[in-house]
């Protein structure tokens, strides 16, 4: 199995952008279908964006949908999530979380229930 590591949060103002960066080690990440979740204090962690483990399909929560986009960067084990037009209500922290696949489940997953792996996370904060 793979552990994960989340990076690139900070505080920033309404309409900037981050790139959040969840990169692998102990094992091909290629191989896993990966999402990104949110959670802030008092809140369920909530779906952001997701992708299987080819990249060919992809799914964003409509709070999010053309704002993110999440990507495969198989070259350096990692996934990203682009974060543009970031609001005050984007403010949590970010984890990225992981399932290994067989070829033939090339599936996005929505539910943190459905990931046996998680990073530790990292802060974004987003001021008016």
């Amino acid at each position: 199995q793979v552990q994960l590591v989340e990076s690139g949060g900070g505080l920033v103002h309404d309409g900037d952008s981050l790139r959040l960066s969840c990169v692998a080690s102990g094992g091909t990440f290629s191989q896993y279908a990966v999402g990104w979740f949110r959670q802030t204090p008092g809140q369920e962690r909530e779906f952001v964006a997701g992708t299987s483990w080819s990249g060919r399909s992809t799914h964003y929560a409509d709070s999010v949908e053309g704002r993110f986009t999440i990507s495969r960067e198989n070259a350096k084990n990692a996934v990203t999530l682009q974060m543009n037009n970031l609001r005050p209500a984007d403010t949590g922290r970010y984890y990225c979380a992981a399932d290994r696949k067989e070829a033939w489940e090339d599936f996005v997953m929505n539910w943190p229930s459905n990931y046996p792996l998680w990073g530790q996370g990292t802060q974004v904060a987003v001021s008016s």
